[in-house]
């Protein structure tokens, strides 16, 4: 059966992609869903739940109240909480039941918004897609209504797609602010780690925004039409870092985007090495690879990312089905430990755990890429 999942875990849903997004930004997050099913995303997908405060909530929707269309007790439970909490924004997240009764989150954004004076907006998740998307709906709904017009400040840029669902390890954030930092930028703004609602606000002052994982590109997008800014995919991995920091000088000389992290050699569509998971990271890994291993690598995507983070071999992946299929033939794969479920025995496999594919399981063997060759296991 294709795009089922019979031996692999599914990623992280929109739903928790949208809610980590949004996490820090001192707005109320507020996941439309039955009671109980809000200890998927506190319990496997949110690692700051425990360590820091945010506005989450579940509305508890009762079956009553989806049968009979009753939306008014979720609008008067969002408008009296926003009374109390005073939040800077109200965001409703949409999980599948709604989605099938079809609720209209949109109307009732703009009704709670009207009524308690705090701006409101739904975003397009229904549970049925990765955190990928959820993640970028979100970022881009600020992008859309809180990036107030400014100049581009020279040497000034955005982090962009920053959740730990993809920087699990301790520090890697860290690292990269201090790698752009290094190579004489200045950190305007980072979403959405570290930073807030204000901060990501003054984020058209950047001449450069760098995206370093799927969920900025739709931010990126976003932010390139409204103010022009011009943006580069790639994560500062040892062996790649170099080649990311002339993108980025050369974005702000030109004003021309680019994915470096897609850079990938004449030979890698026939490729026996293969890389496997989000396309920022784990691409821009494939590149640092085959330059210091001396042979091609291609990227196997199992997310709904963006075509543009690709490069020549690449493929985007549905199901465990197709992923399994592009590792046939492989002698060398890079990817979170569960994949090796499905891939050929004989081939040597290399571990970078992704919280958003096996959760907490292997949290304490994360893999900080700014330190990925050391030791050397590659």
């Amino acid at each position: 059966m294709r795009q089922t999942q019979r031996i692999e875990p599914v990623y992280t849903g929109d739903v928790s992609g949208a809610a980590s997004a949004l996490f820090e930004l001192g707005g109320m997050v507020v996941l439309h869903d039955p009671s109980g099913c809000n200890s998927t995303y506190n319990t496997f997908d949110e690692t700051r739940w425990y360590d820091q405060d945010s506005l989450v909530f579940l509305s508890g929707l009762k079956e009553s109240d989806a049968l009979m269309g009753n939306d008014r007790r979720l609008v008067d439970d969002v408008v009296a909480a926003a009374r109390d909490l005073a939040p800077r924004f109200v965001a409703l997240v949409a999980s599948p039941i709604p989605y099938l009764v079809g609720s209209d989150l949109d109307a009732l954004a703009a009704t709670i918004g009207r009524e308690c004076g705090v701006p409101c907006f739904a975003l397009p998740t229904n549970g049925m897609h990765d955190y990928v998307r959820g993640a970028g709906a979100a970022f881009a709904e600020v992008a859309r209504r809180f990036v107030d017009d400014a100049r581009p400040q020279p040497r000034h840029l955005n982090i962009l797609g920053a959740t730990p669902l993809d920087l699990m390890a301790d520090g890697a954030l860290g690292s990269i602010r201090a790698w752009v930092e290094g190579a004489g930028w200045q950190v305007t703004s980072c979403w959405a780690m570290g930073d807030t609602l204000d901060g990501l606000g003054r984020a058209a002052q950047g001449s450069v925004n760098l995206v370093v994982s799927a969920t900025g590109m739709a931010a990126a997008k976003v932010l390139r039409e409204r103010f022009g800014t011009p943006w580069v995919a790639g994560t500062p991995v040892p062996g790649f870092a170099d080649g990311l920091a002339r993108a980025l000088d050369a974005a702000e000389r030109t004003g021309e985007c680019s994915a470096p992290c897609g850079s990938r050699r004449a030979d890698a569509p026939a490729a026996t090495a293969v890389v496997v998971g989000e396309p920022v990271a784990m691409g821009s890994v494939a590149v640092a690879l085959a330059g210091r291993l001396g042979r091609p690598f291609r990227l196997v995507c199992p997310l709904e990312a963006d075509n543009a983070l690709l490069g020549a071999g690449d493929v985007l992946a549905r199901g465990e089905e197709e992923v399994a299929r592009e590792l046939e033939g492989a002698d060398l794969i890079v990817a979170d430990p569960l994949w090796k479920l499905v891939a050929p025995p004989a081939a040597r496999f290399l571990s970078v755990p992704h919280l958003a594919f096996s959760g907490r399981v292997y949290r304490g063997e994360a893999i900080d890429l700014a330190h990925l060759m050391e030791g050397g296991s590659l």
